[in-house]
């Protein structure tokens, strides 16, 4: 039997911005209640875990305003209005690092905030690279570094990577993907 979902009874632009949009919908609930639900609104956002072949991971350092210091993290961005997960995706990884990838295997299709934010976020895996010249964006000081595998896990392990999306993105890929 399916679920029910909330009926939307009215819905308030509260802001609208050029990253994010914040609305307030009046709801009733499947059992009735009437509810206010404020939410974030988000175009939706893509992840990209670069390989080498040997095993080795490339991971991206940057600072994170919201977080005030400097995250390592795997390769992410916004994706555009109508464009599709996986050409964010390849945009994203030629942005941020120079690399191109010959293959491209989708992981993860997640909410990561799904309590109030409204954003789908595509994790992948990106093999066969070829490298190339980054294009951050002009706000964008990012560094990249490569890792084995091992070392990643064990940052997780210890601590040092704090990202969800990072450590979603190297446990599904070293539990399910991973050549052994």
């Amino acid at each position: 039997m399916a679920r029910k979902v909330a009926k939307i009874i009215s819905t308030e632009t509260l802001f609208s911005g050029r990253v994010f949009g914040v609305r307030r919908d009046e709801v009733v609930e499947p059992d009735g209640l009437r509810a206010t639900r404020e939410l974030v609104t988000h175009s939706g956002s893509v992840v990209v875990l670069p390989v080498f072949p040997n095993g080795d991971v490339l991971m991206v350092r940057q600072y994170r305003h919201s977080a005030e210091q400097y995250l390592w993290e795997l390769v992410a961005g916004r994706k555009e209005a109508g464009e599709s997960p996986l050409a964010a995706a390849k945009r994203e990884l030629l942005e941020e690092t120079g690399y191109a990838a010959r293959r491209y295997t989708q992981m993860l299709n997640v909410f990561p905030t799904p309590g109030f934010v409204r954003e789908r976020m595509w994790i992948f895996a990106a093999e066969g690279l070829v490298e190339g010249k980054a294009r951050p964006e002009d706000d964008e000081h990012i560094t990249a570094r490569r890792f084995p595998l091992k070392l990643a896990l064990a940052m997780i392990g210890r601590g040092a990577i704090h990202d969800a999306k990072t450590v979603a993105g190297l446990l599904y890929y070293a539990r399910f993907l991973r050549r052994k």
